[in-house]
């Protein structure tokens, strides 16, 4: 290789150098998103919020913690989302690797008795055959002078950020999920429990109403009105067991295992539950929850590829070099007259292609313009799930106050009717009447503990629980608690 076309190198990696200070395309700037002082339902702006306890502070129920850790090391989902990760950090070294040089070799062994022909194409005989041997080694380097492949790399970095929110998502949903399901069976628990006790009762008085009409003192209607009720009663408790079954079947799911029973801690009305918990302020959302931050590396990454459209317009310009050795013998390629080397540089830009150039680019735009849509409504929606959360913890307190007062009261209305009739001061109407009311109503109590615990898990998750803990954190919850 000759000194001038070396110096003809050096300078042209210098000037690219110097014009690729900069990037073409738009650099980032988050949009304008809404940021209320307060959230909807929250007395007074806050700095605490419950999103910084991690999630082992938030569940207080051990068997929960341990199911909770179980999930995030075995669940599905989790190891999916992993793989992505993985995947996405590899298209990010792809991505960078344009930045440099690229070598390659080659070598190769021919014989041939075969004359050159025209285009490619096989020439005709030749008198005797002959040997070729080759070793080569090519470089090849594309100049990143309108940033280009700097903007492909600011894509593929945001992108690989989006994929590890998108896991961190996928952590925080998983233990909301796992939350939520385990408190619906506890409260199939006590559904069951209710559904036991109200056939059991229905089986005494239908059992006193046999007896009684057996001596002539109760008739037919009472008597078949018990039977009928005593029937409704029974029926619901398969189903129940049903439903309890299925419900350990999605929680099996959720721990990445086979369908089988689940272990429970404390029953249902034992669970801490408080009226109202620390949100926050609305402007720390959008550092917090893993799917606003996700939704914004994806409209980071949307907004590079319009720097990466906008320098297609532009001329590309690379590198090329050759050098090794090439000869009719072996012996020869260690010479120097065997010596083949080539240097050349090239440019190429659009010069007509039907608008396909400017259609990507106006294409990039319009997913540029999607990806900000999509950030600002999720961030509304955001501001919504924090909302509905934070009042409907409030208002279900209310709502099983006053509920667990109409249960106790329906209690000592049945016991009294019950007292009444067996002293032949009522008839059973007055005992059917009470005991329909009673169960229901316990029920209903029932269903609002589980809201009231189902409110705390979705607002825990809408405020982006856990956000400090790092990903070890979240996987080791035992080592972070020391």
């Amino acid at each position: 290789m000759t000194r001038s076309a070396s110096g003809w190198i050096v300078s042209s990696i210098v000037a690219a150098a110097l014009l690729g200070g900069c990037a073409i395309g738009p650099d980032y700037k988050r949009p304008t998103v809404a940021e209320p002082q307060t959230f909807r339902g929250q007395a007074t702006a806050e700095a605490a919020s419950l999103a910084d306890a991690p999630w082992w502070e938030v569940f207080r129920d051990p068997i929960l913690v341990d199911l909770i850790r179980e999930a995030l090391h075995n669940n599905y989902d989790v190891r999916i989302a992993a793989a992505r990760v993985q995947e996405a950090r590899a298209n990010l070294s792809i991505a960078r690797s344009d930045l440099y040089p690229s070598f390659d070799y080659s070598g190769g062994v021919a014989r041939s008795k075969v004359g050159p022909g025209v285009q490619g194409r096989p020439g005709g005989p030749v008198p005797s055959a002959t040997n070729s041997y080759f070793a080569t080694m090519s470089a090849s380097w594309e100049l990143d002078i309108w940033g280009r492949i700097r903007r492909l790399n600011e894509a593929a970095r945001a992108t690989l950020f989006a994929t590890e929110e998108a896991r961190r998502g996928v952590w925080l949903t998983l233990v909301s999920d796992l939350g939520q399901a385990y408190f619906e069976l506890l409260e199939l628990d006590v559904l069951l429990q209710i559904a036991r006790n109200s056939t059991d009762a229905y089986q005494r008085t239908y059992d006193l109403f046999l007896d009684r009409l057996q001596l002539g003192v109760a008739s037919k209607l009472e008597t078949s009105r018990a039977q009928g009720a005593l029937g409704n009663a029974q029926a619901n408790i398969p189903q129940l067991e049903s439903d309890i079954v299925a419900k350990e079947n999605q929680i099996s799911i959720l721990l990445g295992k086979s369908p089988g029973p689940i272990l429970r801690g404390r029953p249902m009305y034992e669970q801490p539950v408080v009226p109202t918990v620390p949100a926050g302020l609305p402007s720390t959302l959008l550092e917090r929850r893993p799917d606003l931050r996700q939704a914004e590396q994806q409209l980071v990454s949307a907004n590079a590829r319009i720097g990466v459209a906008k320098a297609e317009f532009f001329p590309k310009l690379s590198l090329t070099a050759l050098f090794g050795t090439a000869s009719p013998e072996v012996s020869a390629l260690t010479g120097g007259t065997a010596t083949i080397w080539a240097v050349a540089g090239e440019f190429s830009g659009p010069l007509f292609n039907a608008g396909r150039t400017l259609g990507f680019y106006r294409a990039s735009i319009a997913q540029w313009e999607q990806a900000r849509l999509q950030y600002e409504q999720a961030v509304l929606g955001a501001l919504r799930e924090v909302s509905d959360a934070l009042t409907a913890l409030g208002k279900l307190n209310e709502a099983e106050t006053g509920q667990d007062t109409a249960v106790k009261a329906l209690e000592e209305a049945v016991e009294h009717a019950t007292n009444r009739y067996r002293q032949g001061l009522a008839n059973y109407f007055e005992v059917l009447e009470a005991q329909q009311q009673l169960y229901p109503a316990q029920n209903t109590l029932a269903q609002i503990r589980r809201d009231r615990l189902l409110a705390h898990v979705r607002l825990y998750k809408a405020l982006g629980g856990g956000w400090s803990l790092t990903d070890a954190q979240w996987r080791d919850q035992e080592k972070a608690s020391r």
